[in-house]
């Protein structure tokens, strides 16, 4: 059954009934306590549990189910060996054969101890579940006996002697993947097809007593969860099958609790070539947990109402997820989600193994902990259960993976509610004077694991009081700048700046000294740029960090990669301005902000070099953190020093100076494309045209400045990367004139 306040199961991966009480109480006063506060405390509603993990005991092989209750979390998988946190592998192991059971508080094994073996093959423990009263465990897998007891893929433990129950035995052929209990009823889901003797086909339901029950669910595909409904009315079931008892219903259906025959089919509802990893339920909705392979298939998290058994929402992260659990009206869950663009997230990157949302909105939380891909498949977590003990709740995960938050820590680990002990980075500072009289602060927002809202303070000429405090939303993949500006200044005065980041209860170190001199007139060069309408414009002032600062007004912010040379002097443009350095190996920078494609824009930006490998100078692309697979818009270097100016409309539409420019001199390169087709112009001259381009590439994307791909693109050069100093880089949102581009270039001595 389901705690009606929590939303914690008894099924499935199971909790205890007599613990759910408490645990009701225990989340009303954390929904009390988190409507009371302020924007940055801690964490960011609803979300009620850190990303800071505990010390947890480790095992040396795959977690593949979890079951918790009343203080206890017991763990089941294909591992031989357990040692204690921070231990290397094979240092001060003790065995555990498939199954450990744990202290939830303190992370340490109890006294309960088995051992689950099979004669032949590989023994593993693949589905647990809690009776609603905690006084069986109910396991499932692939063995055949239990502490030398023998079994046939399924048994029952005695929870207050940890040993297994000699009157639940029953035949079953194959791997039980899912088991799902009741007060009177044990559902299990799997491989098989014959259950005590009568055809059961991957679903079936036996009694407390190991007694087959006529339920009857028979699937096509192996079977991987088995939820009951909050009400015991209903069973849901998730796998791989196209049919239920001859019904098309793809990867999810919904049945009678007592026959088995259909509720609810879902034709089409699911992609073909994906399938249900684990399903959850709350008080009023279940979540579903899908796997997919191959393209266009769907990996992400469905919810779904009880009232009638339809969608309220699924998200469209790419990136199998294998298990959901829902805490305080938050589901989280375990994946490896590489992509959530099309859901308004993080484009495709590294894998993010831990996620959580609102029950009603896909949105993703600001909840970050980590998990690398680990062992096996390698998908990293695999598993997620959940109970209190000692006045705080603990979210237990398990899985392949072999890191926690870049730690080493094997197969297990586990959050709580409390303390939040994680600062947030320490921001990244950028001084500008562009106006004169006063200096501009802008920073690059933090990042916390869970907390989305932090408060900033600045600290001016080393004073201990903040002269300015203010706040902002930020998450992994979008850290918006944020600016202040300083008029308590006078011309040729030099001030110094440093910022702290808090999420109201960590406060970050302060950063790095920042220091300027006011000027006392305007600069030329960046004052017509911001006239001319520049919508992003990085001039490279900033020192180590991984800030772009955008001078335009818009906020228009980037992220420099691996560390390129800062601070290049000569610049390009006369001035206090600096310019940036890239190795032309994997050095590059890419907007914050993704953009809609622009039907007509200019691209600008100062190059030097004596590069002979080429490469992308600036382009805009859909990915951020590795090589764009749509890329257009973009101006890049061909081996021979000549430029190209490239936009795709049905094929790569190019063109491209008879001059080389990689002579070691700084050079003026600007494009643009609008309703009289493409230009490219090299220090202030029109160098090459085709008035019969007026379209590009229709795809959103980031701004990419020295590097991205270039794959089929005409006279693609040795590198993707550019080797050499660049500057002044802007992008207008309308197509600039020869005398806006003549006149810039003039500008460059003034």
């Amino acid at each position: 059954m389901m705690n009606e306040s929590t939303g914690q199961r008894s099924g499935g991966r199971g909790r205890v009934r007599a613990a759910l009480a408490a645990l009701g109480l225990l989340a009303g006063a954390l929904t009390a306590t988190a409507a009371g506060t302020s924007p940055a405390a801690g964490l960011t509603p609803p979300v009620a549990i850190t990303a800071d993990d505990l010390t947890t005991w480790q095992t040396n092989g795959i977690v593949w189910s979890m079951a918790a209750g009343d203080g206890v979390v017991y763990a089941g998988g294909t591992f031989s060996t357990l040692r204690p946190p921070t231990a290397a592998p094979g240092t001060g192991e003790q065995p555990a054969v498939n199954f450990a059971a744990f202290d939830a508080a303190t992370g340490t094994p109890t006294g309960c101890s088995l051992s689950f073996t099979i004669s032949s093959g590989t023994a593993t423990v693949r589905a647990l579940a809690l009776s609603p009263d905690g006084e069986t465990l109910y396991a499932g897998g692939q063995f055949g006996a239990v502490n030398g007891v023998g079994v046939s893929n399924i048994a029952a433990i005695d929870t207050a002697t940890c040993t297994p129950r000699n009157n639940f035995k029953i035949s079953v052929t194959a791997t039980v993947r899912a088991l799902a209990a009741t007060a009177d009823t044990v559902y299990l889901g799997g491989d098989f097809n014959n259950v005590g003797g009568q055809t059961r086909n991957k679903f079936a339901a036996v009694t407390t007593g190991a007694s087959l029950l006529p339920f009857t669910a028979n699937a096509d595909e192996v079977a991987r969860a088995v939820e009951v409904t909050p009400d015991g009315q209903h069973v849901l079931l998730g796998g791989d099958f196209f049919r239920i008892n001859g019904t098309n219903t793809h990867a999810l259906a919904v049945v009678d609790a007592t026959t088995g025959q259909l509720t609810k089919s879902y034709p089409g509802f699911i992609h073909n070539n994906s399938t249900v990893q684990d399903i959850t339920t709350d008080a009023a909705g279940f979540y579903t947990a899908n796997e997919g392979s191959g393209g266009g298939v769907f990996d992400g998290r469905i919810a779904l109402d009880l009232s009638d058994f339809n969608q309220r929402w699924r998200d469209t992260c790419l990136g199998a997820t294998q298990s959901v659990l829902v805490h305080s009206g938050v589901l989280y869950s375990g994946s490896h989600a590489h992509d959530c663009a099309s859901m308004g997230a993080f484009p495709d990157q590294p894998r993010k193994h831990l996620l959580a949302q609102s029950v009603d909105d896909p949105k993703l939380l600001p909840w970050f902990p980590d998990t690398n891909d680990g062992i096996g498949e390698p998908v990293g977590p695999r598993v997620m259960s959940q109970t209190s003990s000692g006045g705080r709740h603990y979210l237990w995960v398990g899985g392949e993976f072999t890191t926690v938050n870049s730690k080493p820590q094997q197969g297990l680990t586990r959050f709580a509610d409390g303390p939040d002990t994680g600062a947030p980075w320490v921001p990244n500072v950028s001084l500008s004077t562009l106006t004169p009289g006063q200096i501009d602060v802008n920073w690059q927002t933090s990042f916390d694991t869970d907390d989305g809202e932090l408060t900033y303070r600045i600290y001016k000429d080393n004073s201990a009081t903040p002269i300015h405090t203010t706040t902002g939303y930020s998450v992994f993949w979008d850290r918006p700048q944020l600016t202040w500006t300083d008029t308590d200044v006078a011309p040729g005065e030099t001030h110094s700046y440093r910022i702290t980041a808090s999420d109201g209860i960590n406060t970050s170190a302060k950063s790095p000294a920042q220091s300027a001199t006011v000027a006392s007139t305007t600069e030329a060069y960046p004052a017509r740029v911001r006239s001319d309408g520049a919508s992003l414009y990085w001039r490279y002032d900033e020192g180590t960090s991984t800030f772009a600062h955008d001078s335009s007004g818009n906020l228009n912010n980037g992220f420099l990669r691996n560390a390129p040379a800062y601070r290049q002097t000569p610049a390009a443009v006369a001035g206090p301005s600096t310019a940036i350095g890239f190795n032309g190996t994997d050095e590059y920078a890419y907007s914050n902000r993704q953009h809609t494609q622009p039907t007509r824009f200019t691209i600008e930006t100062w190059i030097k070099t004596t590069t002979t490998r080429g490469g992308k100078i600036i382009g805009f692309g859909n990915l951020t953190q590795q090589n764009s697979t749509r890329h257009d818009k973009h101006i890049y270097m061909r081996n021979d020093g000549r430029l190209t100016f490239g936009v795709y409309s049905g094929s790569a539409r190019t063109v491209a100076t008879t001059g080389a420019y990689n002579d070691g001199q700084w050079h003026h390169v600007v494009a643009t494309q609008g309703t009289g087709g493409m230009a490219l112009y090299v220090d202030g001259q029109l160098r090459a045209s085709n008035a019969l381009y007026t379209t590009n590439e229709s795809s959103p994307g980031y701004w990419r400045i020295g590097g991205d791909n270039l794959s089929s693109w005409p006279n693609r050069p040795t590198s993707n990367f550019f080797a050499g100093q660049i500057d002044e880089t802007a992008v207008y949102p309308t197509a600039l004139s020869a005398s806006q581009i003549s006149a810039h270039y003039a500008l460059r001595n003034g």
